[in-house]
């Protein structure tokens, strides 16, 4: 069962949308896809097997205030326009596939991680609602976004507790992986004073998930030292791809969010020989 990682990382994973579209116009469809964050939002349009859905998006409504703006948070308590981003575009502006997405005989897993534990849980992907409640939660970032409620349980960005989910993968039984990362090759975290002070103010209401964030760069970078070493002594069951230079989160600029897209398309077709012994 091959699996396909992805890592999120807002605007960064356009990277991994070029992957994706890749490995679409290869045939290359894995049995298994795990992500959390933005990486697993754009992942879904990969399941629905349509391929430049993201990039269009990010084309059209990257500038968008409906999107992202100062307006949305003062207005609902996040800087994306959730009902916008998550019930108008995939309904209204660019459909979502949802009879093909359905008709997917993989697995489908969204990381996100539970506000009360502070700990990692994976939804089953295949039980995604039109409204897109647990994408919303897994790109929940604190501050930018309110807690997401699925259920009794509040939620927020599964990169928080599981940056990179290759584990839980290997886990279940997914041995030969495509990882994409959207960090460059050298990228370490740094605890910075925004997690600091989000921790601060969380810590109250949230304390295991304040406990959590603390921890965050160091479970992410002994995350990225696993996945290299794994494409390094197993090459023919893990496969990693990551962009050649850093992509703001926040980019602004399209035609340099249209470039990262299309240096993961490449760099996945230079790779496909690779990805295709995954399979194999």
């Amino acid at each position: 069962m091959p699996g396909l990682i992805l890592e999120g990382g807002t605007f960064r994973p356009i990277f991994s949308c070029g992957v994706m579209d890749a490995l679409l116009d290869n045939g290359l469809m894995f049995d298994y896809v795990i992500g959390v964050s933005a990486g697993i939002t754009d992942g879904v349009s990969y399941v629905s097997r349509q391929k430049g859905r993201n990039l269009k998006v990010i084309r059209a409504f990257r500038n968008d205030p409906r999107y992202l703006s100062l307006r949305n948070y003062l207005r609902g308590g996040s800087m994306f326009g959730l009902e916008f981003v998550y019930s108008e575009v995939p309904n209204r502006y660019f459909p979502f596939d949802w009879e093909t997405y359905h008709a997917y005989p993989g697995k489908v897993l969204v990381g996100v991680t539970n506000a009360r534990t502070g700990e990692a849980e994976y939804l089953d992907g295949m039980q995604l609602d039109d409204q897109c409640t647990m994408l919303r939660a897994t790109c929940a970032i604190p501050f930018y976004f309110p807690p997401i409620q699925i259920g009794s349980e509040l939620y927020y960005d599964g990169g928080l507790a599981d940056s990179i989910p290759i584990r839980k993968a290997m886990a279940d039984g997914s041995r030969k992986n495509l990882i994409v990362l959207t960090q460059p090759e050298g990228y370490r975290k740094d605890m910075t004073r925004g997690t600091l002070l989000a921790a601060k103010v969380l810590r109250h209401r949230f304390p295991k998930l304040a406990e959590t964030m603390r921890r965050r760069p160091k479970m992410y970078n002994d995350t990225v030292c696993f996945c290299e070493q794994l494409a390094k002594k197993c090459p023919t069951e893990a496969v990693l791809l990551r962009p050649d230079e850093p992509i703001d989160s926040f980019e602004a600029d399209v035609s340099l969010l249209t470039a990262a897209y299309q240096k993961g398309y490449d760099m996945a077709v230079q790779a496909l020989p690779r990805i295709r012994a995954l399979f194999d």
